[in-house]
């Protein structure tokens, strides 16, 4: 669970109840039903209007990625290819066949059938970068719904806000009813401005972040399985997919990495002796 990004999403709201109260203002006069409807309503029509359902609901199964983030699992990731080199080399490839059938994501389960079939190292590259890509784009352009309702939130704000000027203005005559049209009107353009910069241009930025670090994660089981199909030397291959973690993990995972590692290097040991 992100504690952070839900701390900042409640300070984000509670900055602004509270400048408003040292202001002297009144909280009930920002809770106003019409405008509410009007912002948030309009904005989510309109997204509708220009995205594909099926991103749309991708979209809204992504914002829970905002407090329960995907599990950044890249060192076990790097302990599992590793465990995959050894496999192979100890057993054969296609004992790895068995290490498919335990695999629960459909990226990796492909790629390991690919190297169990004997398939052609670039043709490994090749299927595993189509999937991707397909993964990453789909994911996007959920990110981009988000994006485009930060876009929406303040012209629909200020629309709500001159609906409620025109209703100011048609009934000037009863001034009863001056109050709920100004309020309206302001309080609408709050909300647009508001929904925009506080939550849905960061949640897209947020998310954006998280699609890259998924792909980050995927290139790295990529590089590892055509690694595995190239036969190539496992210290090297470790090396090379430390790169893909952040600097104090790659350390970390290279201090963990060596014990294991070591009854592989162990039968060129015992021939140079």
């Amino acid at each position: 669970m992100d504690i952070v990004a839900l701390v900042a999403l409640v300070s984000a709201i509670g900055c602004i109840c509270v400048a408003m109260l040292l202001d002297g203002g009144n909280l009930g006069s920002l809770l106003q039903l019409p405008a509410f409807i009007m912002v948030i309503g309009g904005t989510i029509s309109a997204v509708l209007l220009q995205t594909p359902f099926k991103v749309f609901i991708l979209g809204l199964k992504m914002l829970r990625w905002i407090v329960f983030p995907p599990k950044d699992n890249s060192k076990e990731l790097l302990a599992d290819i590793m465990d995959w080199v050894r496999i192979s080399r100890r057993e054969s490839i296609l004992a790895l066949d068995r290490v498919a059938d335990s695999q629960e994501d459909p990226f990796i389960k492909q790629g390991l059938r690919l190297v169990v079939d004997g398939v052609e190292p670039s043709q490994i590259r090749s299927v595993l970068e189509t999937m991707l890509h397909t993964r990453e784009h789909h994911e996007h352009l959920a990110v981009e719904m988000y994006e485009a309702m930060g876009g929406y939130a303040p012209t629909v704000g200020i629309l709500g806000a001159v609906l409620g000027l025109i209703t100011v203005m048609a009934n000037l005559g009863d001034p009863s009813k001056l109050g709920a049209g100004i309020a309206t009107a302001f309080v609408a353009t709050v909300y647009g401005v508001g929904a925009a910069n506080l939550f849905f241009l960061p949640v897209g930025n947020k998310l954006k972040v998280l699609v890259r670090w998924k792909v980050r994660r995927m290139d790295m089981v990529m590089e590892g399985l055509v690694g595995i199909a190239v036969m190539e030397k496992p210290i090297q291959l470790e090396m090379r997919l430390r790169s893909f973690l952040d600097e104090g993990e790659a350390s970390h995972a290279g201090d963990g990495a060596e014990e294991p590692a070591a009854p592989a290097g162990a039968v060129p040991a015992e021939q140079s002796n």
